[in-house]
């Protein structure tokens, strides 16, 4: 089944196309397909994992400590 808004894409990546983003255009095609969403829809959900992720990295508070200690 090809969904309407799917575009045709290469196969074969261009000199100037990393295989970082290559693989990142390939995940979010097959994102779109198993959750039958748009890009924009796949794009929104990767930017909100990120989000989350930063969130809970930093900490409750938002903010980063200034410095780490191992205990004393």
């Amino acid at each position: 089944m090809r969904l309407p808004w799917r575009r045709e894409t290469s196969l074969v990546p261009s000199r100037r196309t990393s295989t970082k983003q290559l693989e990142l255009e390939t995940a979010k095609e097959i994102l779109s397909e198993v959750f039958l969403a748009r890009p924009a829809d796949v794009e929104e959900m990767i930017q909100r994992r990120l989000q989350e992720r930063t969130w809970r990295e930093e900490g409750e508070d938002g903010l980063r400590p200034a410095t780490f200690c191992l205990g004393e």
